[in-house]
């Protein structure tokens, strides 16, 4: 095989820096004023080890008390979200003053972090209604082990708090990690309430407009999402997504779209069905049966 020269390794070096030199979406070459998705995946994790210490804990720091490896995951964290912070507002605003964003930063973050105790809350109720839904779980140790569904919904917590702070793209970085681990899209402008159940949970997807009650429970493949996406960036700050209400479940592949349906309080939507308009409270929704063919494949019968 004739081996690469270094004049030509130097010629595509050239044409791929030169294709640099413009403005599109695709060129952003200052490294250090865009976020960094490594440090804030990092964020996210140590962010559970505080939520749930103990269960995501470091064991390189067993040797300390938990108090001591808690209280230096927090300092951590702050210095690092707050960095995060300064850089995403920096990165929407441009032309503001850095001392403006900096303080501004600064506030964001300690107020996010006092939301730790209130996240807390909300994730135990979230636990119950696995442990309580979920016959197979055999302990709430083992949901908060190894549930994707509790997993994705805990980074979610996170992340929606930060988007109630108008903290811009962090958040949605926060739960694509999720998604990216999981299968499971919760969009961090979703509003969802307590008690909430994803069982299994892989290729839910729940968009930004979404509210959803207390007490619901999902299942694997559901889509609460748009009618359609057409309209583009001209659809933006509109209610696109639908309306859960209290003690719904939801069963596998379902899709229920659009911003004017609601789906009322104590609905069960059956497996595969396509919901596009409001459905009143204590109805049950199922599909028609499908017609079944079976054939042994033998030609001559």
């Amino acid at each position: 095989m004739e081996r690469i020269v270094d004049t030509e390794i130097e010629e595509v070096v050239g044409l791929i820096i030169s294709d640099y030199q413009d403005d599109r979406s695709v060129n952003k070459v200052d490294v250090y004023n865009q976020p960094d998705k490594k440090a804030i995946y990092d964020i996210v994790e140590k962010l559970l080890r505080i939520i749930f210490p103990g269960y995501y804990s470091d064991k390189v720091y067993k040797v300390y008390s938990v108090k001591n490896n808690i209280s230096a995951t927090i300092e951590d964290v702050i210095y690092n979200l707050n960095k995060q912070v300064s850089i995403v507002l920096k990165y929407h605003n441009g032309s503001e003053d850095q001392a403006i964003i900096d303080q501004q930063a600064r506030r964001i973050t300690l107020d996010f972090m006092r939301k730790i105790p209130d996240i807390r809350a909300i994730l135990e109720t979230d636990i119950e209604a696995a442990y309580e839904g979920d016959p197979a779980a055999e302990s709430k140790d083992e949901i908060i082990f190894s549930y994707p569904g509790l997993y994705a919904i805990s980074i979610y917590r996170i992340a929606h708090e930060l988007s109630l702070l108008k903290v811009p793209m962090v958040p949605r970085i926060m739960t694509e990690y999720a998604h990216s681990k999981t299968g499971i899209d919760i969009h961090p402008g979703a509003t969802i309430g307590r008690y909430f159940f994803i069982d299994h949970g892989t290729g839910i997807v729940i968009g930004e407009t979404t509210i959803i009650g207390e007490r619901v429970k999902i299942y694997q493949g559901v889509t609460l999402g748009g009618m359609s996406t057409r309209g583009g960036q001209k659809l933006s700050g509109t209610k696109r997504h639908p309306t859960i209400g209290n003690n719904v479940t939801i069963y596998s592949g379902a899709s229920i779209l659009g911003g004017e349906t609601v789906i009322g309080d104590n609905v069960v939507v059956g497996g595969n069905t396509f919901i596009i308009n409001s459905v009143e409270e204590g109805t049950r929704v199922s599909a028609k049966q499908q017609e079944l063919k079976f054939s042994n494949g033998n030609p001559s019968k």
